[in-house]
């Protein structure tokens, strides 16, 4: 059943980036005030404005990884009755 559940997984991997790149994009608007968040080569862009989007990004796609990997193993988890993902030991 655990293999089942992979190729679900990755689905909801992509669907979860969509879903940061248009979190990170409106509130970079609301931080920054620009349409466009600064990409590592910029030419014109300052060094914190870059790793500060960096950071947000990055925050921003790793809360959205978790809740979706969570979410997609916990419904996984209430339709099989298997947990899809590692257990402790």
């Amino acid at each position: 059943m655990k293999l089942l559940y992979r190729p679900l997984g990755m689905l909801f991997g992509a669907l979860g980036g969509f879903l940061a790149t248009a979190i990170f994009g409106q509130i970079w608007k609301l931080v920054a005030g620009d349409k466009e968040a600064p990409s590592a080569t910029m030419r014109n862009r300052a060094w914190t404005e870059v790793l500060m989007a960096a950071a947000i990004q990055g925050a921003i796609f790793g809360l959205v990884k978790a809740a979706i990997d969570r979410g997609g193993a916990k419904g996984f988890q209430k339709l099989t009755g298997e947990w899809p993902g590692d257990e402790e030991d």
